[in-house]
């Protein structure tokens, strides 16, 4: 389970993510709600070969909670890395100015819902393209023999070792059928994998994944069928009353653990509020108080057009103080005065001196 941390305060762990709605986390203290950076690392083998726990670009975390990094991503792409918390504020300005102009296809000096989500859709597929891209690497890390296939008892050693387990006595383990002594933890994650793995093998299955396969297996939002493997585990994790679909009271249900003070009390109550709004405005797509299977894929398709658009409205609305349902310098500017009652925070240094030169 994520651990409850407190949100620290300042500005010098800020992230930035839109002209005017910037989102700027402390990426080392969000509440329980999201997972943060520090919690995804894992050591250099086992990043090699396990399917990551957050997937660029897609709502939710394979353990059903929010993407707190979702609109950066989606705005940002692979420019991500050049908006650190360190960065000059003239030089992120100067780049988001360009960014703005990419975005205003029509050079009209505003951004609309249909350029917004056609900017969005551009930056997801980059996102796609450099997960194929990492997934060659990872194949290769799996596959020494350079067969173009690699088989479940390959994986599982390569798994095992990475575990700190021997790999001749793996191997040998395996090639006699004999019981590998493995302790609880490790034993259910690798339940876990071989499930995922037998999805990912493609009809008439043979066990034996391909490259692209195993983009699949590392990366469930490059096909369809994984995605909808990927969303019956987080609605099978999250289903409290067995229907598989989820009500209100089963999405926004808090993780075990004890609140000891106002700060864990004010985390609580911004996780149910993100939550809230989340399954009421986008994922119940006809609002009848429950999610099914069906609606949740859509919600996590990452190239899905119509939430792409939704998603462009929602930036959009945050900061259009004249209604127009455009983003506007002018806009951006006279809204950041307001931006802390929002649950993001802006940075007002870029703000102040957006039109500077």
């Amino acid at each position: 389970m994520v651990s409850r941390q407190a949100p620290l305060c300042g500005l010098a762990a800020h992230c930035l993510w839109f002209l005017g709605v910037i989102l700027l986390m402390d990426a080392s203290a969000r509440p329980a709600n999201h997972s943060s950076t520090r919690e995804r690392a894992v050591n250099r083998e086992e990043n090699e070969i396990l399917p990551p726990d957050h997937l660029n670009g897609v709502k939710l975390e394979m353990d059903g909670h929010l993407n707190k990094d979702f609109h950066q991503e989606v705005f940002l792409g692979k420019d991500m890395d050049g908006f650190d918390e360190d960065a000059e504020p003239r030089r992120s300005r100067r780049k988001l100015m360009v960014i703005f102009s990419k975005v205003d296809v029509n050079t009209d000096r505003r951004i609309s819902a249909k350029e917004m989500q056609r900017w969005i859709m551009e930056k997801t597929a980059e996102h796609f393209q450099e997960a194929v891209k990492e997934n060659k690497m990872h194949f290769r890390a799996v596959d020494p023999d350079g067969d173009g296939r690699v088989s479940w008892d390959e994986y599982k050693v390569k798994f095992l070792v990475s575990k700190g387990h021997s790999e001749k006595e793996v191997a040998d383990a395996i090639r006699n059928h004999e019981e590998l002594k493995v302790d609880e933890e490790t034993q259910e994650v690798l339940e876990n994998l071989r499930d995922r793995w037998y999805q990912a093998d493609n009809p008439p299955a043979d066990l034996l994944l391909t490259e692209d396969e195993f983009l699949s297996f590392l990366h469930p939002e490059h096909s369809r069928g994984m995605l909808k493997f990927m969303v019956k585990e987080i609605i099978r994790d999250l289903d409290q009353d067995g229907d598989k679909q989820l009500s209100l009271p089963e999405f926004i249900s808090l993780p075990v653990g004890t609140v000891e003070n106002q700060q864990g009390q004010d985390i609580d109550d911004s996780w149910v509020t993100d939550r809230r709004r989340e399954f009421e405005e986008l994922i119940d797509s006809n609002h009848d108080g429950t999610v099914t299977m069906e609606e949740l894929e859509n919600y996590m398709d990452p190239m899905n057009e119509y939430n792409a658009l939704n998603e462009a409205k929602q930036m959009i609305a945050i900061a259009d103080e004249n209604q127009n349902q455009h983003l506007e310098p002018e806009e951006v500017l006279k809204y950041s005065g307001c931006m802390h009652t929002l649950p993001w925070v802006v940075d007002t240094r870029l703000l102040s001196g957006m039109n500077a030169p």
